[in-house]
């Protein structure tokens, strides 16, 4: 069971209630994380289902668990939605007659142009809303799966509106960087092309893959499952994500991930033909190309260097 830490004496936490709409893997590490660094004086949650409820709260990891998001968002001065994309209409539309002026509200989602498309007329004025998403995660679900070291040496990309309050961006960077985040700002549109293949192309090959292996004829199949090397016991890893989460991603995000998929298929296409013509140069031209470009990806994570932010449009 997990245990709130107390607050230090004569500390005074940034936000005086936390409201996460949602308790699985995100919502649950951000409040173990929250907890830890002692980021809200408060932290509620709301989720439907009333196990899920009950779990959250025998951890320790909230206050206060809701059935309604509106209880949950009423008086916080923090919401972070975080559920499915495609909750996010009538999740905002429920909490926004609650929402006080001068909170902010953010999310968590993979997608942010169908955010501020879905999130953005429900806002009321004076509410600041900022779009987020952290890139974390594993393929388990639940509160009892979530950990506070999840955010640790990740990014966190927020997509302000332009014509965010800078304190209030400021204020919402501050906690994601208090959880171990590094922070960067995009467009929208930019930030679901970048997510299209690094993120959600590579899921859907999972998928496929995977799915391709359960067409095979028995046997063949049950051996693949024995004798499943590193690799594809990696493709299976990610394939086990939250069914649900992934469906809307790829529909809130399908123009991105349709021209990312188009690019990917005729690159396909050209190793299949030197595969097909033995044309062993080029292979070894692609493979030692995208080694480096692995080696490259490798050291950028250690370094965890900061692009250059492309500010919103």
């Amino acid at each position: 069971m997990d245990h709130p830490l107390p607050i230090r004496p004569g500390h005074r936490p940034p936000f005086r209630r936390l409201a996460l709409i949602g308790i699985g893997l995100i919502g649950s590490s951000l409040a173990r994380a929250a907890r830890a660094q002692g980021l809200a004086e408060e932290i509620v949650c709301s989720t439907r289902r009333e196990a899920t409820r009950d779990t959250a709260l025998s951890l320790g990891i909230v206050d206060h668990a809701y059935e309604n998001p509106a209880e949950a968002a009423a008086g916080a001065d923090l919401v972070l939605l975080c559920t499915p994309v495609g909750t996010y209409a009538d999740l905002s539309a429920a909490i926004a007659p609650v929402l006080a002026p001068g909170a902010i509200l953010s999310d968590v989602g993979s997608v942010k142009q169908a955010v501020v498309r879905d999130v953005g007329p429900n806002v009321p004025d004076g509410v600041h809303f900022i779009p987020g998403h952290p890139i974390a995660g594993t393929e388990h679900s639940g509160p009892e799966s979530g950990f506070a070291e999840l955010f640790q040496g990740r990014w966190c990309i927020l997509t302000p509106p332009p014509a965010a309050d800078p304190a209030a961006v400021a204020r919402l960077r501050a906690f994601w960087e208090k959880v171990g985040s590094q922070v960067v700002e995009m467009d929208p549109a930019h930030h679901d092309k970048v997510l299209a293949i690094t993120s959600h192309l590579p899921h859907l090959i999972a998928y496929t893959i995977v799915g391709t292996a359960t067409d095979l004829e028995e046997t063949l199949r049950s051996e693949v499952i024995k004798y499943s090397a590193g690799g594809f016991r990696d493709f299976t890893r990610i394939a086990a994500s939250d069914p649900v989460m992934w469906r809307d991603i790829f529909l809130d995000n399908r123009e991105a991930v349709l021209e990312m998929l188009g690019r990917f298929s005729e690159d396909l296409a050209y190793l299949q033909r030197a595969i097909r013509w033995g044309e062993g140069d080029k292979l070894h031209e692609l493979f030692t190309r995208t080694r480096a470009i692995r080696r490259g990806i490798i050291e950028a994570e250690r370094g965890m260097t900061p692009p250059p932010v492309q500010a919103a449009a």
